[in-house]
């Protein structure tokens, strides 16, 4: 009998490369959807047309982590091997504009996924994936973040987070479930939302590079981040599921890079000259800004297994031709 597993925030990034790793290793998947006036399948278009793979071995419920009720009806249903929690309001600059719903998603969110799932009879058999965020350790400076450093958060997303990890490791302890969270640093790939900086910057290399903008705008280019490819990522996140026994990892390389440095890197790759482009406003910095975020993920490596694959420079160029290629066909249907 195949395994169930249920992705929610399965059109995100994260949630659709796991919607096909587990596809590839022979799931029947569940994903959750909300309810949009548009299209939110761009990430999972490709599966869903493939007669062979949708309602046959992929299979997509309307829902919301705000809305317990359904959450309780979709897991009743589904009754899932494992869960894999990507949902979330993640932009960080959002959620000092939008505080209540970034926390009601992100944290009493769990609260709910957690109980829906306690509530059906499932706490000793359904494993659990929590998607944990670097975020919650926002003003640790100059140092590897590893899985007991102080947890420090910088935003309401941070905040929402923390609530997340700590209601999940209290539902471990106190219920012996199985939920690992994975406390994923920055991690980018063609499928990033273009609200992001990283997409930010290729999709704007691309249109400047096909004439169709002249200038990109910025705010803090001094912010250094430890940026990994998603898949890479999502593959750790399926592993933890794999052990003995739940726990918590860092996902990271280890490596750090300044949003300047991944300007250099597209530009370069590009062919272009970032100084005859690049503008700033201090307007699009944050009221807190994280300055530094590093990971030690020594204890992924050991226990999962678990390397990173794709360097930052080949995430670059997969990124910056895939948004180059797109911006190509808008231009020439």
């Amino acid at each position: 009998m195949k395994s169930k597993a249920l992705i929610l925030g399965v059109t995100g990034q994260d949630g659709s490369y796991m919607a096909e790793l587990l596809l590839e290793k022979g799931y029947e998947v569940h994903g959750v959807i909300r309810r949009n006036s548009q299209s939110t399948l761009r990430n999972i278009s490709h599966i869903v047309q493939d007669t062979e793979i949708y309602n046959k071995q992929l299979f997509l419920h309307y829902g919301d982590m705000s809305d317990s009720c359904r959450l309780n009806t979709i897991i009743a249903e589904i009754r899932p091997d494992e869960i894999y929690n990507f949902a979330a309001q993640s932009d960080v600059m959002i959620s000092f504009a939008m505080p209540n719903y970034t926390s009601n998603v992100c944290g009493l969110g769990v609260l709910n996924l957690l109980e829906s799932v306690r509530a059906n009879g499932l706490e000793r058999r359904t494993r659990i994936y929590q998607s944990s965020t670097s975020e919650l350790f926002g003003k640790l400076y100059d140092e590897k973040i590893n899985e007991n450093s102080r947890i420090w958060p910088r935003s309401p997303y941070g905040c929402a987070k923390a609530y997340a990890h700590y209601i999940s490791v209290n539902y471990r302890e106190a219920y012996d479930m199985f939920i690992c969270s994975g406390f994923l640093f920055n991690h980018e790939s063609p499928r990033r939302g273009e609200e992001f900086v990283t997409r930010k910057i290729t999709k704007a290399i691309a249109r400047i590079k096909l004439g169709l903008q002249d200038d990109i705008t910025l705010g803090n280019l001094s912010s250094k981040r430890d940026w990994g490819y998603a898949p890479d990522y999502v593959e750790a996140c399926w592993l933890m599921l794999q052990q003995d026994k739940p726990d918590d990892y860092v996902i990271a390389t280890g490596e750090c890079y300044s949003v300047m440095d991944f300007v250099i890197k597209s530009f370069a790759y590009a062919g272009l000259d970032y100084r005859n482009h690049l503008k700033t406003d201090k307007n699009l910095i944050r009221p807190s800004e994280v300055d530094i975020l590093i990971g030690d993920s020594t204890k992924a490596r050991e226990k999962l297994g678990w390397t990173p694959k794709v360097s930052l420079d080949e995430m670059v160029k997969r990124m910056v031709d895939s948004d180059y290629q797109k911006e190509y066909s808008k231009i020439n249907k």
